[in-house]
This record gives structure tokens, sequence and C-alpha cells, in this order.
């Protein structure tokens, strides 16, 4: 607490701290559109292709924040064109025309800050282009990054219809009468502004991490396009002030910091995400797994017992399970008031065990009758399904077969 308190005495920390979060923000909802739209690469080329507009701004007008502006935005402009030209009328591939374009304008800009440095009197730091500069944004570059940040969420909004369907399905959109075309260039023009808004932040190499990222990042946690706008913003503005906080702390460059900061949170939700998560999915795999073999043992059970030589051997013979996999198993049908202490069914259990034959038989007369398999082919495919089919599913199987009484064995089939 003392640290905080001590660092927001200064002025530069809150403009740095603003910036970095508009910054943040800002590429967080633009680079849901360019990972949507594969187009993560040519992002990080407008970040390199608009170094040479910085260099002939310097030359023209000095340093000049409304000079960089402009520069890097045509030059951006300039580069998006030039590929854009180069993958429709030339037999190159998409991704090379990509890197010959980024690659070249990028050496041209190194090249010429290098020339311009020579010059006495002139300072003109490669590294703060590369890599940033948040502890020194002026009041210049606050007002710039505000007005990129208003002028890119309100090109969203108005745009969000157009924006969503070319996207998403760009042939569709065509048909409809949308100039795919105009909206990719209309896409590349905020690229630009934003990639030049962010580079006194985290510089043209790191952006490019920015603006993929956080997007990245959303798109693990939801599908609604709009959500992930949001989630995207959010996850952006979030990993600025903790990468900004952490690099004051350990005292080191703030924009990879920030850039770090994104790429954990997306490693966490590349685990943790409630649908897509690695941990996530495999506890909910480890779930079905246990209520597949929890009913197995259900209607096993019930077989045997009509049968009439339910015992605990011919269990574990059935099965296939160890001794220890069948009695944790049977202790949790009793917590769950399937057995009995004794292992017989109760009448939960036996109206769960019913319902999976059911499931089981229906699915065996479908395949039989509907898919033309014989009865070879068909038990393995049930015993997958019957633990999978709804009821929903299982009512309209059976009407659609006629509501058998018996399967392609001859057993019966249990009424619902």
């Amino acid at each position: 607490m003392s640290f905080l308190s001590e660092i927001f005495q200064y002025e530069w920390v809150w403009r740095a701290l603003f910036a970095s979060v508009m910054v943040g923000v800002m590429c967080g909802i633009l680079g849901c559109f360019i990972v949507l739209r594969n187009m993560a690469l040519i992002g990080d080329a407008l970040s390199h292709a608009i170094l040479p507009g910085v260099v002939f701004a310097f030359m023209i007008a000095g340093y000049s924040t409304i000079a960089f502006f402009v520069g890097s935005v045509v030059a951006g402009l300039i580069a998006a064109v030039s590929i854009t030209w180069i993958q429709h009328h030339s037999g190159t591939k998409n991704d090379a025309a990509v890197g010959i374009i980024f690659t070249s304008m990028f050496a041209v800009g190194v090249m010429g800050i290098s020339w311009i440095s020579r010059t006495q009197g002139v300072h003109l730091d490669l590294k703060d282009f590369l890599f940033g500069n948040v502890l020194g944004v002026s009041d210049d570059d606050l007002l710039m990054a505000a007005s990129v940040l208003i002028y890119v969420l309100l090109s969203i909004i108005v745009f969000y219809r157009y924006l969503f369907i070319t996207t998403f399905q760009p042939i569709i959109a065509q048909a409809m009468g949308f100039s795919v075309k105009t909206l990719h260039y209309f896409l590349m023009l905020l690229l630009s502004v934003a990639v030049v808004a962010s580079l006194q932040t985290v510089g043209v190499i790191l952006v490019v991490a920015m603006l993929i990222t956080p997007a990245s990042t959303a798109l693990l946690l939801t599908n609604r396009l709009n959500r992930v706008l949001l989630l995207s913003a959010l996850i952006g503005g979030l990993a600025a002030i903790v990468g900004f906080f952490g690099a004051l702390w350990i005292e080191t460059v703030p924009g990879p910091a920030m850039t770090v900061a994104a790429t954990l949170f997306y490693f966490v939700a590349l685990l943790f995400a409630p649908q897509k998560g690695l941990v996530t999915s495999f506890w909910r795999k480890r779930k079905l797994l246990q209520k597949i073999r929890l009913e197995d043992v259900l209607k096993q059970t019930l077989k045997l017992h009509e049968r009439g030589i339910l015992n605990r051997k011919n269990l574990e013979e059935k099965l296939g399970f160890s001794p220890e996999q069948l009695s944790r198993y049977l202790q949790l049908l009793r917590s769950q008031s399937q057995l009995t202490s004794s292992g017989e069914l109760t009448q939960q259990g036996e109206q769960t065990a019913q319902s999976l034959v059911r499931a089981h038989r229906l699915w065996e007369t479908y395949l039989a009758q509907q898919v033309g398999l014989d009865e070879t082919q068909i038990h393995n495919d049930a015993e997958r399904y019957e633990h999978l089919l709804t009821i929903e599913l299982l009512e309209e199987v059976d009407r659609t077969l006629g509501f058998p009484t018996s399967d392609p064995h001859g057993s019966p089939i249990p009424m619902k």
C-alpha cells in the first residue's frame, strides 16, 4: 500500500496508466475481429510497416505527435493495400505476401532511423518505437490515445452489423450487397490508427500481442461476439494495469510486462475456461467416464439379478473392473440411493437401469432398421450411445421406429 500511495503522487504515473488502459481496451476490442478473420499476421505486419511513416514524418515535421500519427497511418494503409494487391494479383502465397511487405517496410524504417540518428542534435531512439516508452507519455500522446479509442469504439458500434456478417459469412454478405473489400480496408484503417496509438505504450513489436492475446483469451471464455468484445476489452485493460504496476514493482520495462500479463491471463483461461479449458475438459471427461461406469454397474446388476446369478464375482467378470474399482463404484451408488447395503437395486436404481436397457435396445433397433447394419455391428455403438442419448431423442427414435416391443436380437424393449 505504501508503494501505491507513493507512486500515485507523480503526474506521469497517472498519464502512463490512463494511456496503457486505453491502449489495452482499444487493442482488445479491435483484436477480436483481427483474430476471427485470421488476420493476426497482417496485424503484425502493419505494426512493423508503420516505421517508415514515422521516419518520413520526422524528416518533414520534426518530433511531432500529429506528424507521427499521420505518417504512420499513411504507411499502414500503403502496407495494407500492397499486401492485398499482391495476394489478389500474383501467384504469391498470402502469408508470403505479408512477409515481403512488412519486412521490407520495417527494414526501410530501421535504416531511416539509423541515418537520422547520426545527424548532430537529433535523438530518435529506435528502442522507444520497438518496445514503447510508456513512462514518457506526454499530454499529446494521451489526447491521441483517447481520440483513437473513441474513434475505434464509435466505428465498432456503428458498423457492428457489417463487421459481424463480413467476418462470419463473407459470401452471404457479398450476396446481400455489402462491400467485403471496403470493410476489409476500413478494418485495416482502424488497425493502423490503433497501432499508432500504441506506439508510445508497447511499441511496434509488442502491439500485436495486445491485439491478439486478449481477444484469444476472450474467445476461450465465450462464443457470443458481443461478450467476446466486452471481455477482450476488460482483459486488455486489466493486462495493461497489471503489467504497468508489475513493471514499476520489479523495476523493468512496462511494455513487455503488459504483454507478459496478457499472456498469463491467456494461459489461465486456457486451463480453467468453463467450456474450453484444458483442466475443465479433463474433469468433465473424468466425470462422464465415472457416470458411464456407474450406469454400467447398474445395468449389469439388473441383468444378473434377472438371471438369478447376481453376486460380486459375476459382476466383476461382466464389467472387467478390479475389486477395488467395483467397491468404489458400489459405494458411490449406495450413497446415491441406487443400491441397497446388500447390493440389490433400489426402486430408483432399477428405474435407471431399465432406462439404460431401453436406450440400448432402441438404438440397436434404429441402427438395424434405419442405418442397415446387421446384428453383429450394432452392439458396440449401442453400448456407447446408451449413456448419451437424451430422453427427447429416445422418444423421437421410438416414434420413428413405430414403438417396437423387441430389439433385433429378440430381447424385449422396456416401456418408459
